[in-house]
């Protein structure tokens, strides 16, 4: 009985169709592991579906296949690379987006600084351990 009564108040909502879902580029991008300035210009400029992202995922052009693999990467993705955090990279002075060839530079060199963070690193992931092995024991 309510759903007559709300159809024939607001018949709009009852027979609107469902628009896809979209998203801007930098999201997509954020998705898709990749630099947006480094994208195609048609992809910077338009909206993206939620299908069409799916089917980015799913069967990659070559553009993004190019990008996942010689960069340039964004700060997320450097950071995984190099086992550090995002903040380890500011902390390191690296505000830029890296290529896999600079990013395997910085990891030939290893730095003081990247020594150091692949440490805190090692560190929080040994807390984050303990913290969830500490939670998931019974309690008696």
């Amino acid at each position: 009985m309510i759903g007559v009564v709300a159809a024939a108040r607001y018949p709009a909502v009852m027979m609107s169709q469902k628009t896809p879902q979209t998203m801007k580029p930098a999201t997509a991008a954020k998705k898709l592991g990749v630099y947006l300035e480094a994208t195609p210009a048609e992809f910077q400029e338009g909206v993206v579906s939620r299908d069409e992202l799916n089917a980015l995922q799913a069967d990659p052009p070559e553009w993004l296949r190019e990008l996942r693999r010689t960069g340039p990467h964004p700060r997320p993705v450097v950071a995984a690379r190099l086992g550090i955090s995002i903040s380890g990279l500011a902390r390191g002075g690296v505000t830029e987006p890296l290529t896999t060839e600079e990013i395997d530079a910085l990891k030939a060199d290893n730095p003081d600084w990247l020594e150091r963070e692949r440490a805190t690193q090692a560190e929080v992931r040994k807390e984050a351990v303990r913290i969830k092995e500490e939670n998931d024991r019974p309690r008696t």
